[in-house]
C-alpha cells in the first residue's frame, strides 16, 4: 500500500429503503500524505459516501453497485471481526455531531487515554495541543457537557488520533468554528497529511476552506429539489433595522460554573421584542452555556432570566407549559436532540398538539408546511433522523422550534452544517418569521458577515464575561474592546459596514 492508494471508491449506488438514490455511481480515490474534500450541497451523499468508506451504511440502505477497498481490503465482503479490527486500529471516522458520540460521564483524559496507543498522561496533553486545544490544567478534567461545540469537535478529533489511524475520515469539521479556529483546523488536517503521512478526506460546505487547504476536491450532486422561497421573504439587503421595543427577554449578572470552573461571569443580555439581537465570541466564550441557560437546559449558580417581566427559572423544573413554549432553542448538533425512534412527521407533530398549535385534523398539513418551509420535500416526515443529512438535520431541528410558535427563537450555528443557497433561504425564513409574528431572534454565529446582515443588536463574549455590546452596525464599524477588535480582523470590513 505505500506506493498506491489507502481508499479507492469506484462506481458505488446507495439506495434508502424506498428505492430514493442517495449516491450514484460515486467514486472516490484517497491517497496517504494528501488532503480530500467531498463538497456538494445539503443532501447531496456526502456522509454516506464517507460512512461507506467504513463499511458502515446509514440504517436501511443498500449498496446496489460499486465497490470500497481500504488499505487492500474490500470492507463489503470483510467479515465482521477484521472490519471491527480495521474500523478500530487502522481507519478512524469523526461525525458531523461528534459530541453525541462522547460519553457525558467520562472526562476528556479518560476519553482520549481509553482508546490511545500510548496512554500516558502527557501523551494525552501533547494530542490535545496537536487539536489545538492546550490543557490549562482543568480542560482534561472536564466532561463533554462543560465543553463548547467546538471545543467537542477537537476531543472528538484527538480521539480519533490516538490510535494512530491510516485514513482519518471528517465530517463537516470545521462547521459551527470561528474563522481563525476555521483555518487553524484546516492547516491541522493538512499537517496531518504531510507529516503522519495519512490519508484525509474531510466534508465540507465553507468554500474558502476548501480551496486554501485541500489537494483534491470532489464534488457531489443532489436529487434534492432547492429550497422553497416563500412570497413572504425578502432579500437580505436592504432591510429595515428594528428600532427597539419592550424587552421581551432579560438576562441579568448570570452565573454558571462547572466543577467550580466559572464558564459565565455576570451576563447581561436584552432582546427586544421583534428584534435580532447577535451572540459572537471564540469558541470556549460561554455562548453556547448562555442559551442553554435561558431555555432551562443549565441551571445557573446565580442571576435572574426574565421573559416579557416575568422570571423564569433557570432549570426545566418550574417552568409551565406556555413558558418552555415561548423560548425554543435550535441546537447546534441537531442529532443528538432528534429522537432517533421518531419519524420527522411525529416529531414535529409533537409539540404542534403538546403546545396546542393547530387542531388536530390539520397536524399532518401543519406538517408538511413546515418542512417547505424549511426546504424539504413532504415525503420527508416518513423518515427517520439515521436518514438524514447533517443540513438536512439541522433544518427538522429549525421546523420543530418554528412549531411552538414561540415568541423568542434561539438558534445556535443554524447555518453552519447548510450549503450557502439553503443557509439563505432558512435566515430568510427566519426574517419573515420576525417580521409577520414580531418573534424575536437570537442568533450565534462565527459567520460575521451573517451576524452583521442580520441582526439589530450584537453581544461579545469572551471566557464568559460581556466584553462589548450594543447596536450591530455600530459595534462592527468602531469596536472598542480588543477581542472585538480580533473577531474583526478575520472578516472583510466592507461586509460588515
Amino acid at each position: 500500500m505505500a506506493d498506491g492508494p489507502a481508499v479507492r471508491v469506484s462506481g458505488l449506488t446507495v439506495a434508502a429503503p424506498d428505492g430514493r438514490i442517495l449516491l450514484q455511481d460515486s467514486s472516490l480515490t484517497l491517497s496517504p500524505g494528501r488532503l480530500t474534500a467531498l463538497t456538494g450541497p445539503s443532501g447531496a451523499g456526502k456522509t454516506t459516501l464517507l460512512r461507506a468508506v467504513t463499511g458502515l451504511l446509514p440504517p436501511g440502505t443498500t449498496r446496489t453497485a460499486g465497490r470500497v477497498d481500504v488499505l487492500g481490503h474490500d470492507v463489503f465482503a470483510l467479515p465482521e471481526r477484521e472490519l471491527r479490527a480495521l474500523r478500530g486500529k487502522r481507519l478512524a471516522y469523526v461525525g458531523q455531531d461528534p459530541g453525541s458520540g462522547l460519553n457525558p460521564r467520562m472526562r476528556v483524559r479518560t476519553l482520549i487515554g481509553e482508546l490511545a496507543v500510548d496512554r500516558r498522561p502527557e501523551a494525552v496533553r501533547a494530542l490535545l495541543a496537536e487539536v489545538r486545544l492546550p490543557d490549562d490544567g482543568s480542560l482534561a478534567a472536564r466532561r463533554p457537557g462543560a465543553l463548547s461545540g467546538g471545543q467537542q469537535r477537537r476531543v472528538a478529533l484527538a480521539r480519533a488520533l490516538a490510535r494512530r489511524p491510516e485514513v482519518l475520515l471528517l465530517d463537516e469539521p470545521t462547521a459551527g468554528l470561528h474563522p481563525e479556529l476555521r483555518d487553524e483546523i484546516g492547516e491541522l488536517l493538512g499537517h496531518l497529511a504531510r507529516e503522519h503521512h495519512l490519508a484525509v478526506a474531510f466534508s465540507c460546505h465553507d468554500p474558502e476552506v476548501v480551496e486554501r487547504y485541500a489537494d483534491e476536491v470532489v464534488t457531489l450532486g443532489t436529487h434534492l429539489p432547492p429550497p422553497r422561497t416563500h412570497s413572504h421573504t425578502r432579500p437580505a439587503r436592504p432591510r429595515k433595522e428594528h428600532r427597539g421595543g419592550p424587552p421581551v427577554l432579560q438576562v441579568r449578572d448570570l452565573h454558571v460554573a462547572f466543577g467550580g470552573v466559572p464558564a459565565l461571569d455576570g451576563v447581561d443580555l436584552t432582546v427586544a421584542a421583534g428584534s435580532a439581537a447577535g451572540i459572537v465570541g471564540v469558541s470556549g466564550s460561554g455562548k453556547t452555556t448562555l442559551v442553554r441557560t435561558v431555555v432551562g437546559l443549565q441551571r445557573a449558580s446565580s442571576g435572574t432570566v426574565h421573559l416579557a417581566g416575568t422570571p423564569l427559572r433557570t432549570g426545566l423544573r418550574g417552568r409551565g407549559r406556555e413558558q418552555r413554549r415561548a423560548v425554543q432553542l435550535v441546537p447546534q448538533n441537531p442529532l443528538g436532540a432528534l429522537n432517533p425512534s421518531r419519524t420527522v412527521g411525529a416529531t414535529l407533530g409533537r409539540p404542534l398538539r403538546l403546545h396546542r398549535r393547530c387542531a388536530a385534523g390539520e397536524v399532518r398539513e401543519r406538517v408538511v408546511d413546515l418542512l417547505e418551509q424549511v426546504g424539504l420535500p413532504p415525503a420527508f416526515a416518513d423518515r427517520y433522523p439515521y436518514e438524514l443529512s447533517g443540513g438536512q438535520r439541522q433544518r427538522v431541528a429549525i421546523a420543530r422550534a418554528l412549531a411552538a410558535d414561540p415568541e423568542v427563537l434561539i438558534c445556535d450555528e443554524v447555518t453552519s452544517a447548510l450549503d450557502a443557497d439553503t443557509g439563505a433561504a432558512v435566515m430568510d425564513l427566519l426574517t419573515g418569521l420576525r417580521e409577520r409574528r414580531g418573534t424575536a431572534l437570537v442568533l450565534i454565529s462565527h459567520d460575521l458577515r451573517l451576524v452583521a446582515d442580520r441582526t439589530d443588536t450584537v453581544t461579545v463574549l469572551e471566557s464568559g464575561r460581556v466584553v462589548e455590546s450594543g447596536r450591530t452596525a455600530e459595534v462592527f464599524t468602531a469596536p472598542r474592546h480588543p477581542t472585538t477588535r480580533a473577531l474583526l480582523g478575520t472578516a472583510e470590513p466592507a461586509d460588515l459596514a
